[in-house]
């Protein structure tokens, strides 16, 4: 057994070697969702950085492949399906581990309802638009919650089948259609203004604001990691299934805004709001058969994004559970199915009654905005708490590896660092330069749920230190074989 990995490992039941590097791949690139954000994400940071958008997209792709560094040498030594919770565990600490599986937590268990409710909110417009049919979006919202339940219940390899068809056929809506715009708009002449910063019509300002639904389109790029024990290969194909995701994906994301900032048209995009479907209007522009393919498409990418980090914080719960931080029965792993099913109903459970509250009380349970809203304020708090993780991992790894005895300055020490101050930098950049209500009340529920995370992690270690102790100790079983 290497110094680096001298822990016990433990066999998680879970079913091992079940997926390969294409799997890993799809797992981090469907969380991001190529699809719904392009579609959807952009219209939100347009009110603040505008044109400037793809410029802020670019940037947010540099920040997370620098940032990713450290992500990657700790997967590649610390396969776990605890993931983030078990780097930060071992490189800073278990009180630091259970504080980054809190705000894990955060991140990937509102996904799921944020999607659920853009599904909801997106499919009554555009049955109402086309149709004159009116569903309210909750009643929507309940099939797509079903379906990430009955996937998730019947184990990983289902699950990923199904993310790779959705996958394929939302990258092939959104390349084709981007391509069209490009091609019909070339001929009065494109520009590469939107990738620079003087495109934002807000200045600094509106660049800071709309990176951060940039950079909820890129959360989940990490989550191959969480698959680390049901991966052949883990230390090998985990490390590169995220940075194949995170390469691919963003620079598909900002080809299709720069697209779709020429299509439209700089005055249009600086004038947009969060309740736009500017790619619907781009289709009915330059390619009317195009507009049920790009429906089809974005409630694909949702339902992907749905079923993909769903089946993350299942296994963050999971891995949690068996070591005894949370209730024990999150260990259970169905012997048939190997799934922790125990957990998947009260994931499940969760993120029904999260999307109905955040509806309901955000914009009602009969009007789109409501399923809208529960897309936009959940996504600005789930970034706002996968953004410290970043942080705390980076940190993490640098300590971890210095400690081990090998590693390289650039890779394994620089680059971490210069991810921490990329992401702190636009973590704080959210606090000082906030917009309006409800958005900059935000951060304060994060900063209540952080003290909250750590009030509890002072209390176990006190009270159940053993357990404590034990945090992060559960490896992959792929381990047993490579120590």
């Amino acid at each position: 057994m290497s110094k680096t990995d001298d822990v016990p490992v433990i066999k998680s039941g879970l079913n091992a070697n079940a997926i390969g590097l294409p799997g890993a791949v799809i797992m981090s690139a469907a969380i991001m969702g190529p699809a719904v954000s392009t579609f959807f994400n952009p219209q939100y940071s347009f009110p603040f950085s505008g044109a400037g958008t793809p410029f802020v997209y670019l940037l947010c792709l540099i920040a997370i492949l620098i940032a990713a560094s450290g992500i990657i040498s700790m997967a590649a030594r610390l396969p776990s399906a605890g993931a983030f919770y078990t780097y930060v565990t071992r490189g800073l600490g278990p009180r630091a581990g259970f504080v980054t599986g809190g705000l894990m937590f955060v991140a990937y268990a509102l996904l799921p309802p944020a999607e659920i409710g853009l599904i909801g909110s997106y499919l009554q417009s555009t049955f109402q638009g086309m149709y004159g049919v009116n569903i309210p979006w909750w009643l929507i919202a309940i099939v797509p919650l079903v379906m990430m339940t009955w996937l998730a219940y019947h184990g990983i390899a289902t699950s990923i089948k199904t993310a790779l068809v959705l996958f394929a056929a939302e990258v092939g809506v959104i390349v084709v259609m981007a391509i069209i715009i490009v091609a019909r708009v070339s001929s009065n002449g494109l520009t590469l203004h939107p990738l620079s910063p003087s495109a934002s019509p807000t200045g600094f300002h509106g660049l800071v604001i709309g990176a951060v639904f940039a950079a909820l389109s890129f959360v989940g790029f990490e989550g191959a990691t969480t698959l680390s024990e049901e991966v052949r290969e883990p230390r090998r194909i985990v490390p590169k299934a995220v940075l194949y995701a995170v390469g691919a994906v963003g620079l598909l994301y900002v080809f299709c805004l720069w697209a779709e900032v020429n299509g439209l048209g700089v005055s249009v995009v600086n004038h947009m709001t969060g309740a736009a479907t500017p790619w619907n209007d781009l289709a009915a522009k330059y390619a009317s058969w195009m507009n049920w393919p790009i429906i089809i498409a974005s409630v694909s990418s949702m339902f992907a994004v749905t079923v993909n980090s769903n089946n993350g914080i299942i296994r963050i719960l999971h891995a949690m559970g068996r070591e005894k931080l949370l209730p024990s029965n999150f260990a259970h792993i169905d012997p048939r199915r190997k799934t922790p099913t125990q957990v998947v109903i009260v994931q499940s459970i969760f993120a029904g009654v999260v999307t109905l509250v955040v509806g309901w009380v955000s914009g009602g349970l009969r009007q789109p905005a409501g399923g809208a809203n529960v897309y936009g304020y959940l996504g600005y708090v789930l970034t706002l708490g996968i953004l410290p993780v970043y942080i705390l991992t980076n940190i993490a790894s640098v300590r971890y590896m210095i400690r081990s005895g090998s590693y390289k300055v650039l890779y394994h020490v620089i680059f971490p660092i210069v991810g921490v101050l990329l992401i702190g930098g636009l973590l704080i950049g959210q606090i000082i330069e906030n917009p309006s209500a409800p958005f900059k009340y935000f951060p304060y529920i994060i900063v209540a749920w952080v003290i909250s995370v750590s009030a509890t992690a002072l209390w176990l270690g006190k009270n159940r230190p053993k357990e404590m102790a034990l945090a992060g100790a559960v490896m992959a079983s792929a381990d047993v074989d490579k120590s």
